[in-house]
């Protein structure tokens, strides 16, 4: 397996002292390992998604690159950073560049052996002794930032991102009830019309949704008491099977950690809508996860709130 001048100019790697070689598995995407001897000496692995250039494939890439670097400016050790996403020289493959997340030890100890791990970091580096619950709460307790362009927060994202291989279009808006309405509720029913045309009773399904049920569960003026929530980095697709347990970059001991985001400046009950359709996450999670990060008010509604998110 060759590595492509592109990639190896946006790393600033060596090309005589770096190997790429296939590693992991993913549904959409080819997965590799890269490998490269620093200046100073020591071994550096890097993570690479590629797919087929093409619209779609930069879209994904672009959005999950901005994904990971949003929840883990938030959040450090929930995942890894993303250092480079782009297309290749010969303009065939787009590619996406991670912090290696070395998750085939099944040791918990900081100088436990790591067969994917960077020779060149300190093994006594410790973890940050949070579970994920902890780190989800944290993720949601902290403001996301406010946009470029904008002088306050809002909901939304720099850039479109995919829930599997679905696009979700991002643009900023001040209520978060508009934003849950037009830019998923209406959006996947509009794409599910130009994929498969219009059924006039589903349509009006969602219709329903949005203007009888949105404005009474996640309306401005319902949420908080109509003091209204504030905007956070929410992953988006967290389901059991986008976490696990691994080391970002070689550093420090094995701990909770996620990836594949499709990330959001939402309500932080947005997430729980995918976790709690998929499951994976039990009562202790909860329990842990809302000492953090409180259920919005009004809390008998709750529920009801999580169950219109699973949409």
């Amino acid at each position: 397996m060759k590595l492509d001048p592109t990639i190896i100019r946006a790393l600033s790697l060596d090309p005589a002292t770096t190997t790429v070689s296939a590693h992991g598995s993913s549904g959409f995407n080819a997965t590799a390992k890269i490998s490269t001897t620093l200046k100073n000496g020591p071994r550096k692995n890097y993570f690479m998604k590629t797919l087929a250039a093409g619209k779609d494939a930069e879209t994904m890439f672009r959005g999950e690159h901005a994904s990971l670097n949003a929840i883990h400016d938030a959040v450090h050790s929930l995942c890894p950073a993303s250092l480079a996403t782009g297309i290749s020289d010969d303009g065939k493959i787009a590619f996406l560049v991670t912090d290696f997340l070395d998750m085939s030890s099944p040791f918990s100890s900081s100088n436990s052996p790591s067969a994917g791990g960077d020779d060149c970091e300190d093994d006594d580096v410790g973890s940050s002794g949070m579970s994920l619950a902890a780190k989800l709460g944290k993720l949601h307790t902290t403001p996301a930032p406010v946009p470029e362009g904008y002088t306050e927060r809002v909901f939304g994202f720099p850039e479109t991102t995919c829930c599997g291989d679905t696009a979700q279009p991002n643009s900023y808006m001040r209520s978060w009830a508009e934003f849950y309405s037009r830019n998923r509720l209406l959006a996947i029913l509009e794409k599910c019309e130009r994929n498969h045309g219009k059924d006039g009773e589903f349509r009006g399904l969602v219709e329903r949704v949005v203007e009888k049920v949105v404005p009474r569960l996640i309306g401005d003026d319902r949420l908080n008491y109509g003091k209204g929530v504030t905007p956070v980095v929410v992953h988006g697709d967290l389901w059991s099977g986008n976490k696990g347990r691994g080391r970002i970059g070689g550093k420090g001991a094995v701990e909770d950690v996620v990836f594949d985001p499709s990330a959001v400046y939402g309500h932080s009950e947005y997430e729980l809508g995918i976790m709690n359709m998929f499951g994976g996450f039990g009562k202790s999670f909860f329990d842990e996860y809302h000492k953090i990060c409180p259920k919005t008010p009004p809390v008998e509604e709750y529920q009801d709130r999580v169950k219109l998110y699973e949409l």
